[in-house]
């Protein structure tokens, strides 16, 4: 009897394997940039040379390498592999231990999403590895998001940790956009801003850096320590004032506001950075595209949104829903998926635990509600906000579902205890830290009718 030829196409997805099949196309992407795969593909060593992309640095010496940020220890783990091991030595910060240490490194616990003791030793021990170098000295910087609190060092040496980490706690709860916010850090620290780059001079340098910024703002990852930079302190004095924040600085950055007595930045003029160079391994569009992919082999009709990705929550969720709609009008009855990124601002306005993910789909949970659709959105780095989660998901019978459990949206959407509410329902993404940080993922499904 003749088999019946197989279909190449995939079979349409089911709504009611929705939440299953867009966990799994968050964790596919997830996997496409995972950081030891990336620096093999794009990182070799050749005689003489290390070669990141098309961007080259002379090795005529074993490198100095300082890595911080959430995918330090990965970064440095697979450096050492590149190069078989011929570092002179290096300085790790990332925010927990690692199973296993590389030889040659020195390991420290920066604090996340606020500094801690480990930020600032890390950070002084790097400075001090960077210092007093020759022009025939290397210096591989391997940087990434979260380096903003896990490396910092204050730059007055009558600023103490707790004054830092309130300085922080107040940027990170306000409706600033993160560059708006690395602005201000890079301008009260003593590695961030190209200093750090300006400590290592006149070495060689190259920055490998994973992006957790707006690709057009490479210089605000970790809020820059190697990079130059284009911010001054005219900027830090708008836009904290016009933002209202300066009263609720700790006192002793609060009067540096106050009588302008900031310190600016080594600018891109600076000669202290003719011998830097650097390379983006990994941005947020990696992980879209990823998803995108991912998305599509599970039969749907994909496309990636083209509006503004780094606003308010809610204002994002209403473009991505009218983005939604006109996708699934293009494509009547069939199963589509919009794919976006970005960070989106969500102002935290109660004492509960939650992210601007979880935030974020609880918003979208009440617009999509009793339709067959569903919505996304996680944190690649594996932690949203102030909860143990990534992100969480949602469809159309969320709301019902919480309804029937006596669960309010908007009080715990006010409540800033968007977590709380999904945990309930079984409803979070709980991955662990990734050792990676690229931004966020939100993922749209319209299933058909």
């Amino acid at each position: 009897m003749a088999t019946p030829p197989q279909s190449s196409t995939p079979l349409k997805p089911l709504y009611q394997n929705g939440k299953h099949l867009a966990r799994q196309v968050f964790h596919e992407a997830m996997t496409a940039i995972e950081v030891r795969r990336a620096m093999h593909s794009k990182l070799r060593r050749e005689p003489g040379l290390v070669v990141a992309g098309d961007t080259p640095m002379p090795l005529w010496h074993p490198p100095r390498v300082v890595a911080f940020g959430k995918a330090a220890q990965s970064m440095a783990a697979t450096l050492s592999e590149i190069l078989g091991g011929e570092i002179e030595a290096g300085i790790v910060v990332a925010p927990a231990d690692p199973p296993v240490k590389a030889a040659r490194f020195r390991y420290f616990v920066g604090g996340h999403p606020y500094p801690n003791a480990g930020s600032i030793e890390g950070a002084r021990a790097a400075l001090d590895l960077v210092s007093n170098l020759r022009p025939d000295d290397a210096v591989i910087f391997l940087v990434s998001g979260g380096g903003s609190a896990l490396f910092e060092a204050p730059l007055g040496p009558e600023v103490t940790l707790r004054d830092m980490i309130e300085f922080n706690r107040v940027l990170v709860t306000s409706h600033l956009p993160i560059e708006q916010i690395n602005v201000l850090r890079k301008h009260v620290s003593a590695v961030k801003g190209g200093r750090l780059a300006a400590r290592a001079y006149p070495a060689l340098q190259l920055t490998v850096f994973i992006s957790d910024v707006p690709d057009h703002l490479p210089a605000m990852v970790a809020s820059g320590p190697t990079l130059p930079d284009e911010s001054t302190v005219d900027q830090c004095y708008s836009i904290a004032e016009s933002s209202g924040l300066v009263a609720k600085f700790p006192s002793r950055i609060r009067d540096q506001f106050v009588h302008r007595t900031l310190e600016e930045t080594p600018k891109p003029s600076d000669h202290r950075f003719r011998q830097s160079r650097s390379f983006c391994l990994l941005s947020n569009r990696d992980a879209v595209v990823a998803a995108k992919a991912a998305a599509e082999r599970l039969g749907f009709i994909t496309r990636i949104d083209g509006g503004v990705w780094d606003a308010d929550y809610r204002q994002v969720a209403e473009a991505n829903l009218a983005a939604l709609d006109a996708l699934s009008q293009a494509n009547p009855g069939q199963p589509v998926c919009l794919v976006a990124g970005g960070e989106v601002t969500c102002p935290v306005t109660g004492p509960g635990v939650g992210g601007r993910n979880q935030a974020f789909v609880l918003y979208a949970a009440e617009k999509i509600a009793a339709q067959p659709r569903l919505v996304l959105s996680a944190g690649s780095d594996g932690r949203d906000g102030n909860s143990p989660a990534c992100g969480a998901v949602a469809d159309g019978h969320t709301i019902g579902r919480a309804q029937a459990l006596g669960l309010d949206p908007a009080t715990y959407l006010a409540q800033s205890d968007s977590y709380h509410f999904f945990c309930t329902l079984g409803d979070t993404l709980d991955t662990g830290y990734t050792n990676n940080n690229v931004r966020d993922v939100r993922l749209w499904f319209d299933f058909g009718r």
